[in-house]
């Protein structure tokens, strides 16, 4: 009998009734890829709970297994760049949404889509960055491009204590920047300071509807949240200031006023980290390896077993946890 390993598995009925199961699979069930890989560790990220909670169109292929992560170790592989026993990341590339995903013990995926698991970094410690941590950095490098330095002024980080925010707080710190982080729960005050914002205020400040333009606050954003959040961050930019925008746990729309952008020479940068370049990706990691504090990443999260991923994904939409989740598999 072929070898079999435990796996999420999400199905839909033809009335288009979503289920999740714990199943067993075989390499034969995976689909198409030149690189097989045992997954060591993966992540819970919001769009992961969206995925099995079924609270927003993530999968668009039935069934799947979810996930958009993983850290491992190469298995098999008939793709030039990746040999049995390497050590490989993967982020986003539609897997967990279109391609077999994470939640399973064995993945099969491009070998174009993998990238080297950081010197010195271990896959628990991957995956405690993970897509969430890894578009932190992105968001980093594009407002320091855009010239958004630590002596421009303050920089703001909305949704702080979710797993993009957490990341953002603790990378910006080490670098020197003042970070402003705005948290919906204000019992995580203490947890975002050890982790390095200068303050935090409340997320109310931002939720209300926007002003063309406020009174200018800080020199750039990270922003998770999207919607009347991201409109008053805009409003409250300072001049020649910059917002990275990844995320819309508030929502897709945005109901802002052209008046930053043509008063205020403010720039929206859109941050994109599922399809990314594979040269930038290896920066966005290289750059995880120096200017990430592990200590911080070992405070910042916390780690369950594969059966504890299904309640994970369901509390992570609900706004229940904080910082990262791990999955040792």
């Amino acid at each position: 009998m072929p070898e079999t390993f435990k796996a999420i598995l999400v199905s839909r009925d033809p009335e288009k009734k979503q289920s999740v199961a714990i199943t067993d699979l075989t390499e034969a069930d995976l689909m198409e890829g030149d690189v097989t890989v045992a997954v060591e560790a993966t992540t819970v990220n919001y769009k992961d709970g969206l995925a099995i909670s079924g609270k927003a169109p993530v999968i668009r292929r039935w069934p799947l297994v979810p996930g958009i992560d993983f850290a491992g170790t190469v298995i098999s592989s008939s793709h030039a760049d990746w040999r049995t026993g390497d050590k490989v990341i993967l982020n986003g590339w539609g897997v967990g949404e279109t391609h077999f995903g994470a939640y399973a013990e064995r993945a099969r995926v491009k070998g174009d889509w993998l990238v080297a698991l950081p010197q010195g970094m271990s896959p628990h410690d991957a995956m405690a960055v993970g897509t969430a941590g890894y578009t932190a950095m992105l968001c980093v490098i594009a407002l320091e491009r855009h010239g958004i330095v630590p002596d421009r002024g303050p920089v703001v980080v909305t949704g702080a204590a979710g797993g993009v925010g957490s990341v953002a707080v603790s990378i910006l710190s080490s670098l020197g920047y003042h970070v402003i982080a705005s948290t919906g729960r204000s019992a995580e005050s203490p947890y975002l300071t050890d982790l390095g914002a200068s303050e935090v205020i409340s997320r109310d400040e931002l939720a209300q509807p926007a002003k063309p333009l406020a009174k200018e606050r800080w020199a750039g954003g990270i922003d998770a949240v999207g919607s009347h959040t991201l409109a008053n961050v805009l409003s409250m930019t300072s001049y020649g200031g910059a917002v990275a925008a990844c995320g819309l746990a508030g929502g897709m729309d945005l109901p802002a006023s052209v008046a930053p952008f043509i008063l205020r020479g403010v720039c929206l940068l859109g941050i994109d980290s599922v399809m990314a370049p594979k040269a930038v990706r290896m920066e966005a990691w290289r750059r995880i390896g120096t200017d990430l504090d592990l200590q911080k990443l070992a405070s910042l999260s916390r780690t369950i077993g594969f059966d504890g991923i299904i309640d994970a994904a369901h509390d992570i939409v609900e706004g229940k946890i904080r910082g990262r989740v791990v999955v040792d598999m």
